[in-house]
């Protein structure tokens, strides 16, 4: 399916899958959603990532069949300091070039479907490796590989976003293998089988700058900057790394959806 298409907005919710403590999700396509509002966000006066640093685990990868490490860690280097991810910067987040601070391949195993308190203590595993500190300005990106990935992937969500119970300053992504979902997180939904790694990364990547601790910018209803324009009017950037899908962000200064 295009953009062309205008899928309707993906809802989300704050309750992670599998137990563990309190995330945001990004709803699938391929699960029922309700358009979020057209209300602005609201500052709830928690911290954002003034000047996030952003570390990807890759956790017990053995293949990776359709290239999506390089296609991640691209767009993860080279999306700082674009338009698109600047609409941050109105909410107080940074959008600066050097976003990707390190990448780690962990050979360690890695269960069939993790937990979320598996996710999350890969997670602070990482932040140790890295030396990444505590700030809430670490995010902490648990890729995990192929075939292995938290119950409810494709089928309810494609990605969600929290802080790490141990570290309740940083902050961790859930990253199952995206193109293991196809177009219900996003294959070929624009130019190519990688598109749902970039608009779902960069969904999550804008969300976590801007509300982190899921106590800073969200609207009424609770939806973040990514959620209230998910699925919708989906296109592509042009980096010093290449061209990768996203989508539109949402803008309290357009009052609307934007790119």
């Amino acid at each position: 399916m295009t953009a062309a298409l205008g899928v309707t907005t993906a809802s989300a919710t704050s309750a992670a899958p599998s137990g563990g403590t309190a995330a945001h999700l990004l709803v699938s396509r391929s699960a029922s959603a309700t358009p979020a509002a057209s209300s602005n966000l609201i500052n709830h006066g928690g911290p954002v990532e003034n000047a996030p640093k952003v570390y990807v685990v890759y956790w017990g990868w053995q293949s990776d069949p359709s290239g999506e490490q390089a296609y991640l860690n691209n767009f993860l280097s080279s999306v700082g300091g674009t338009q698109w991810l600047s609409t941050v910067n109105q909410y107080g987040g940074g959008s600066q070039s050097g976003l990707l601070a390190g990448t780690w391949s962990d050979s360690a195993s890695v269960p069939s479907h993790p937990s979320d308190s598996a996710i999350q203590s890969e997670a602070a595993k990482a932040a140790g490796h890295f030396g990444a500190g505590t700030s809430a300005n670490v995010e902490i990106v648990v890729a995990t590989p192929t075939g292995h990935s938290t119950r409810g992937f494709g089928t309810q969500w494609c990605a969600y976003h929290g802080a790490v119970s141990s570290s309740p300053n940083i902050t961790y992504t859930d990253l199952p293998y995206m193109t293991d979902a196809g177009s219900s997180c996003g294959a070929n939904s624009v130019r190519s089988a990688l598109d749902g790694v970039s608009i779902v990364e960069g969904h999550e990547l804008a969300e976590t700058i801007t509300d982190p601790l899921l106590n800073a910018w969200y609207d009424s209803s609770g939806a973040e900057i990514g959620d209230k324009c998910a699925w919708i009017n989906l296109s592509t950037i042009s980096t010093s790394k290449g061209t990768f899908a996203v989508q539109p962000l949402w803008s309290n200064s357009a009052g609307g959806c934007v790119q």
